[in-house]
């Protein structure tokens, strides 16, 4: 029993501490930029107000994790964010493909607290700013109060990072910052919105449902809207809707979104529970019997409020222009997502979307204060006008620029640097270098490692997939729609394609008339011996147009260049084959698009196989969002439209049939030589055959070499969006990772081993050193498909 006289004098329990960072704001990318500090080898104290990690992507608001590669659309192929965000989603997949936002939780806090080099404070709003008295532009100490255990933290450190959200440390530092939409004639950005649509973007809150089986009432809080036909868009509830799928539920763009929070909170509520109160007791929704509220959040996901100025300001034109930075640390590919200010009161649209033809790199300049010398900016405030800021805003996004943010702040600290001195040209490649080495993808950016014994080695490899063949399988697909596959070609022609029809007697489009004679010529896949009379025919051929494109941009996926176009014939029967022998010679390697135009009655067939590097898209956009694309002319700012290839994904997600002659060898071992760890131009990835029953990959060197580390890099899709919540994922581990390998020296001596894996990045620390001449990657089991190898490093 603890007894203590009365005072007037008492004081509230206060703790120092100190580390090489702080890191206010315990988002996805205060996580994110800690995370990657800390492994190397800095001291870090993270300090989160709320009792979870993830922010918009805990399960106190439950906003999936969206970035370039995306289930909304867009034509960003492989472009899932790399490094540590890749890392938490893969793991997320792995153990939650169900979307359950509370495992969500759990897997952030795993990976921050077993990081001996994190302090991670929960609960802990930070409140105060110590500066330098010899130098206001500098930092301190931050303080804080932790509402668990009435203690008040100051943490010192001589770097800083706000992932804060609302950039609190900025703001009581005195750093530079903007609320609100800029002019067009500020940035003579196209897009800038006038006063009709609003300066800001509004917070929402999310709900789910559940059918529990029998009718429930629901009994609607005083405070619940009552009138729900003020909401313009009301006609667009239903049930079987959850949580983001109801994001147009929108307030207080038109308010003070820092200091209004409360109030928006509180209109949130009325709305989410007179929706709710709508679906249920309307009579509009006799399917909603069943259904009970089951979760309503408690906090609104913000999406705006101020954002803070860097040595740069990304714009519109960087993103549509898709310009090069020599300080490229990250990229974004989220469309430029507007919404107006008036949210779900507007009679506007509740978002506009506009995508650029690919994805666009984010300057290091953006990542830091420009007069609050050592505090670096991570999240949605880091230095971008509104408008770009409506792009870069998205949590994979901000996770992956925040990464760069926490690797600049070791380097920082390892030689006693300030942010703006990692710019210059030297330094900036060493930054680059060392994200580079994690995982992270900078579009454009691939740097020789000077230290990576793997370069001067010798690889041979025990085998190496060619595309020659898709075999068709029992499956097809309709020509509904435009359809194509996305194949690695290699410079000089592209090789003669055989694709397989299948169409029923009678097709309902136009046949195509024989030529005159007793007999008509065999077309592309039918032999003299099979070809009919034409009256026995003549109504029942159809054409269709094959076309071959490729992307005007070097890096893209966007298939708005038009190499070939070939109309073939395709007769009635089941997986008919049909070549067609384009005449086109490509400069390059390069992605291109096979595509297969839409025709009625006719269905092209799919193959049971799957390969790294290899997609089938279908042309169609997604009807929920505002798709729109944009480019700037060089004369001024304008958009036009382009078409959308969305990847097909299950079902009938496989692969065209198709067979290739000569076969497209794109896929072998001199790929691991790119620096690149996913498909970006070519796909930079070798690819054991079908039948290689040992997969191995063998460096030699012509003296012996100490091995301490190697990091390998496996094919972990990086086109799958991984969703973290709500969306489910018909595979736990993408089906060309390898899950069991084995390391051996020149001896035969295994000197690792690794079951079970499903991550893409597989560090190794050796326990001892390993001298040796060779050494042997074998690959011993993959979940499903032929093993896929971005990437071997060895130091």
């Amino acid at each position: 029993m603890i007894t203590e006289a009365p005072t007037n004098n008492r004081e509230l329990k206060n703790m120092s501490l100190n580390a090489d960072l702080v890191v206010v704001g315990g988002g996805l990318s205060g996580t994110c930029c800690a995370i990657t500090a800390a492994r190397q080898g800095i001291k870090v104290i993270l300090i989160q107000d709320r009792p979870v990690l993830g922010g918009n992507a805990s399960s106190e608001i439950r906003l999936w994790m969206l970035g370039a590669t995306s289930h909304m659309g867009n034509n960003n192929r492989w472009a899932r964010e790399g490094g540590v965000v890749n890392e938490l989603v893969v793991e997320n997949t792995w153990r939650n493909p169900e979307g359950n936002p509370v495992l969500v939780d759990t897997i952030l806090l795993e990976k921050v607290i077993e990081e001996p080099n994190i302090q991670l404070l929960l609960n802990t709003a930070v409140d105060a700013v110590e500066k330098a008295d010899d130098d206001p532009d500098r930092i301190i100490a931050v303080s804080g109060f932790c509402s668990q255990n009435a203690t008040r933290y100051t943490c010192h450190a001589p770097l800083f990072c706000d992932a804060s959200g609302d950039g609190i440390v900025g703001f009581l530092a005195g750093a530079a910052f903007r609320m609100g939409a800029e002019k067009v004639a500020e940035f003579g950005e196209g897009f800038a919105p006038g006063p009709e649509y609003g300066e800001l973007l509004g917070h929402s809150i999310y709900f789910y449902s559940r059918d529990t089986g029998r009718p429930v009432q629901f009994h609607a809080p005083s405070y619940a809207l009552k009138d729900i036909k003020k909401i313009p868009r009301y006609r667009q509830l239903r049930t079987g809707v959850a949580g983001c799928s109801l994001w147009w539920l929108e307030y207080g763009g038109t308010l003070d979104t820092i200091h209004d929070s409360e109030s928006i909170k509180w209109e949130l509520w009325r709305i989410a529970y007179g929706v709710w109160d709508y679906i249920k007791n309307s009579g509009e929704f006799p399917d909603a019997e069943n259904l009970t509220l089951e979760w309503v959040g408690t906090i609104p996901g913000k999406r705006e409020s101020r954002r803070f100025e860097g040595d740069v300001m990304l714009t519109q034109q960087d993103i549509v222009e898709q310009r090069r930075h020599p300080d490229a640390v990250a990229y974004g590919g989220w469309a430029v997502d507007v919404h107006p200010a008036d949210g779900v009161y507007s009679e506007k649209p509740g978002c506009s979307q506009w995508h650029s033809r690919g994805v666009y790199q984010i300057p290091f300049r953006c990542l830091y204060s420009r007069n609050i010398n050592n505090l670096f900016l991570a999240g949605r405030i880091i230095s971008a006008s509104h408008v770009a800021f409506a792009s870069t805003r998205v949590m994979m996004t901000c996770a992956h620029a925040a990464q760069a943010a926490g690797m600049a702040a070791a380097l920082c600290r390892e030689n006693r640097e300030l942010p703006r001195e990692l710019t210059a040209p030297e330094r900036m490649a060493e930054l680059q270098l060392r994200l580079q080495r994690t995982g992270q993808h900078i579009p454009h950016v691939n740097l020789r490692d000077p230290v990576d014994l793997a370069a001067e080695a010798t690889i041979t490899a025990s085998s190496e997939y060619v595309l020659s063949a898709l075999p068709p399988s029992e499956e097809s697909v309709s020509l509904d729609f435009h359809r194509a596959l996305l194949i690695p070609a290699e410079t000089g022609r592209f090789p003669r394609t055989t694709l397989f029809f299948s169409m029923e007697h009678g097709s309902d489009r136009p046949a195509v008339a024989g030529p005159s004679g007793p007999r008509r010529q065999a077309i592309s896949g039918q032999s003299k011996e099979d070809a009919l009379p034409e009256k026995a025919t003549k109504l029942q051929e159809t054409e269709v147009e094959i076309q071959l494109r490729g992307s005007e941009r070097e890096g893209n996926f966007t298939p708005d260049t038009t190499l070939a176009v070939s109309t073939v014939r395709v007769r009635p029967g089941k997986h008919m084959p049909v070549t067609v022998d384009f005449d086109v010679k490509l400069d390059r390697a390069q992605y291109v698009f096979l595509c297969v135009m839409s025709r009625d009655g006719v269905e092209v067939s799919l193959t049971a196989e799957r390969v790294s590097g290899v997609l089938s898209l279908v042309h169609r956009g997604n009807k929920k969002v505002a798709n729109r694309a944009v480019q700037t002319p060089p004369e001024g700012i304008g958009f036009d439209t382009f078409e959308f290839w969305l990847p097909q994904r299950r079902p009938q997600g496989n692969l065209l049939a198709a067979t290739f002659e000569p076969p497209i060898a794109a896929f072998g071992k001199s790929q691991l030589a790119s620096g690149y760890t996913r498909p970006f131009m070519t796909t930079n990835t070798w690819v054991t055959a079908k039948d290689d029953p040992e997969p191995t990959l063998s460096l030699t060197w012509d003296s012996p070499q100490t091995i301490r580390r190697v990091v390998i890099d496996f094919d972990v899709d990086y086109d799958h969006p991984m969703e973290s919540v709500q969306y489910g994922h018909p595979e736990r581990a993408m089906p060309f990772c390898v899950r069991d390998f084995q390391l051996r020296d020149e001896q035969g001596t295994i000197i690792h081993q690794t079951t079970d894996n499903h991550q893409g990045q597989v560090c190794i620390d050796l326990a001892e050193p390993c001298t040796t001449r060779e050494l042997r990657l074998e690959l011993t089991a993959t979940h499903g498909c032929p093993a896929a190898v971005c990437r071997v490093c060895v130091y």
